[in-house]
């Protein structure tokens, strides 16, 4: 009983820590519907090559997104037409640092670990996304697979389809709201349960005096900060501080650096949707690059590093503590994935 209790506690917690992020991509996603149309996209992310890679790492850096918030976004562009290895170049760089951590990173982690962060970002992601384009032939966007509903109203314009002059009709809010957390959420609400599911039984079987206290140096402590890096749900604001405690207790700054990175960019979740929305090969390339990225990049940061004169020794954090906001959009994620689910068996009803 206690272990069906702690699970259901861990996929509270994983749920409150998601929630903000996800609802915060599901609403950018449905302003990109509205505002930026397929033929943008297309023509600047669409296809393969550098350039298209290029601009999509460059954008994903400075955006507030962790690995959950990115997700809508990144379905949003790959149905308007964003090649897999632009999507993918903007699946790495994004969540692993924002404009508005940079100031706690270099708060905790010293300038150099600041300056760091964005420029690894960005060249984990251009690496990625080229990884993808080289390997992965089949790089055509994805289908729309929004279902087109008939027009229902009934004043006919010759000059325009009746169905176009409904949708200017239309409210923006309405526009925003279904294509956000409706369409993207019936897409991908079984993935995320699944993922999630899978996060909290990690979460149990893993002792946190293990994690903290046996983590070695050079690509021994790396190679470990992987295996726990990449299937947890750890969002770039919390890996900091974490990071930093590593740090602290004698952990190198370069295997800190593989946590920083790949707990943002990657989790279960991220990666059952992930799955779905570009297929196992190109799925597998993005794991591979990823795991590379890291190791290089980290290895980079042990070679020429300076040594921290100074460090947070200790990270105030209560465990499992959520506020209320996290709460709130826990209890509206729940509601949103519930509809989504269950929505199919009352088809099977009606039909």
């Amino acid at each position: 009983m206690d272990i069906v209790i702690r699970f259901i506690f861990e996929c509270w917690s994983t749920m409150c820590q998601m929630a903000p992020y996800l609802l915060f991509g599901f609403l950018c996603a449905g302003l990109l519907s509205v505002l930026i149309s397929p033929e943008t996209v297309q023509r600047h992310l669409g296809g393969r090559g550098f350039l298209q890679v290029f601009k999509a790492s460059l954008f994903g850096v400075p955006l507030p997104l962790c690995s959950c918030g990115v997700i809508p976004l990144f379905a949003a562009l790959r149905k308007h037409g964003a090649g897999k290895g632009a999507g993918v170049s903007f699946l790495i760089s994004t969540p692993q640092t924002g404009a508005e951590n940079m100031s706690v990173i270099y708060s905790l982690l010293g300038p150099y670990f600041a300056l760091f962060s964005p420029i690894a970002a960005f060249i984990s992601g251009v690496f990625g996304g080229m990884m993808v384009d080289l390997f992965d032939k089949d790089g055509s966007p994805v289908k729309d697979v929004e279902k087109k509903e008939e027009c229902s109203c009934h004043v006919k314009d010759e000059k325009k389809p009746c169905c176009e002059s409904h949708a200017r009709k239309e409210s923006l809010f309405r526009r925003i709201f279904v294509h956000g957390f409706i369409t993207l959420m019936d897409d991908v609400a079984k993935s995320l349960l699944v993922g999630i599911l899978i996060a909290s039984v990690i979460s149990i079987a893993m002792p946190d005096s293990w994690f903290a206290g046996d983590i070695g140096k050079g690509l021994t402590g790396m190679l470990i900060m992987l295996l726990f890096g990449i299937p947890l749900y750890v969002c770039s604001a919390a890996s900091i501080p974490i990071a930093a405690a590593l740090v602290a207790k004698g952990v190198s700054p370069g295997a800190a650096f593989v946590f920083l990175m790949t707990g943002p960019v990657t989790n279960a979740a991220s990666i059952a949707v992930v799955w779905k929305l570009i297929g196992r090969k190109a799925t597998l390339i993005y794991l591979g690059s990823i795991v590379v990225s890291a190791l290089v990049l980290g290895s980079i940061l042990n070679s020429i590093g300076p040594v921290y004169e100074s460090v947070v020794q200790t990270v105030c954090h209560q465990e499992g503590s959520s506020t209320l906001l996290q709460q709130l959009s826990a209890g509206a994620l729940i509601l949103l994935m519930s509809v989504s689910l269950v929505k199919p068996l009352f088809r099977k009803k009606a039909g």
